[in-house]
């Protein structure tokens, strides 16, 4: 099965695909009115918090990078798109980050910082090949090469930052991500 048709399948399906994707923003924000203020930081609240975030971020991040594609380098319309699999996912993802976060903070979240790494790693690769894709147009017809190197300094940077975030130790401490200059 091809990620094609793994995306024809699901649109197909909307009855599967609704309910997966609108339980965990509804689930979140029952969980929090469960516990009540200031304890979704303790154990059994915050290991929950954490389940949801990782069911809702992976397929999140997945359309995302999906929609990205579709958008950025195939050319495809986005109106011709199911929204079910292409903005579904997203706003899941979304609603549900919102949901904990009013809940409890994401430093309580276990493994919010590597998947947050994740996600920083996933976003400058696309960056990057997206750079790869339309650097001969922005090299040679207006782009400085100032400007690329400015683009390729930030992006290892996070990349770094991300690597580190995924894959440190348990003993390892956190490590704020980077700074960069206001323009």
């Amino acid at each position: 099965m091809t990620t094609r048709d793994l995306i024809q399948w699901a649109g197909q399906h909307p009855v599967i695909l609704l309910p997966a994707f609108v339980a965990p923003p509804v689930m979140a924000w029952l969980v929090g009115r469960l516990h009540g203020k200031e304890n979704g930081r303790l154990p059994p609240w915050k290991y929950l918090y954490a389940v949801f975030v990782y069911l809702v971020c992976v397929p999140g991040m997945f359309a995302g990078v999906i929609t990205a594609y579709t958008l950025f380098f195939s050319g495809e319309n986005l109106l011709d798109a199911n929204l079910l699999v292409y903005v579904l996912p997203i706003a899941s993802m979304v609603a549900t980050l919102v949901l904990i976060r009013k809940n409890v903070s994401f430093d309580d979240v276990p493994g919010f910082d590597r998947l947050s790494g994740l996600m920083a790693m996933v976003g400058c690769s696309f960056v990057i090949a997206l750079a790869i894709q339309k650097t001969r147009i922005f090299v040679f017809f207006g782009g400085s090469i100032e400007k690329l190197f400015l683009l390729a300094a930030g992006v290892f940077a996070l990349l770094k930052w991300g690597t580190y975030m995924l894959f440190r130790r348990r003993g390892e401490p956190r490590q704020d991500p980077p700074k960069f200059p206001s323009a």
